[in-house]
């Protein structure tokens, strides 16, 4: 078996959810069978879906460094589906937060 032989991928699925993509060993010379795709939906929390990752590829024999780089591309993409708070508007403090007391 080459090196790179397996791979893994995490995209982007629907609904805030994440694809986690692996490359079989077996037909490597026809790219339509050589890979396999999991589904994780939006609604799972976080830990459940790295713990996931992990024992899939555990159990399929890849590699621990490949194993890791999945999560934290999981972890980045799972981040960035979140919706950003809008910031709240800044206090007056101290002598302008006093100014502003006066003047009401």
């Amino acid at each position: 078996m080459t090196p790179d032989a397996k791979a893994v991928g995490i995209h982007p699925g629907e609904k805030n959810g994440i694809t986690l993509i692996t490359k079989k060993t077996k037909h490597h010379n026809r790219p339509a069978a050589n890979k396999n795709e999991v589904n994780f939906g939006g609604d799972k929390s976080n830990q459940k879906i790295f713990k996931a990752i992990v024992n899939y590829t555990a159990k399929q024999g890849y590699r621990a460094d490949l194993r890791a780089e999945a999560v934290a591309r999981a972890s980045a993409i799972r981040q960035s589906q979140r919706t950003k708070k809008d910031t709240p508007e800044k206090k007056l403090r101290g002598v302008k937060a006093r100014k502003a007391a006066e003047k009401v």
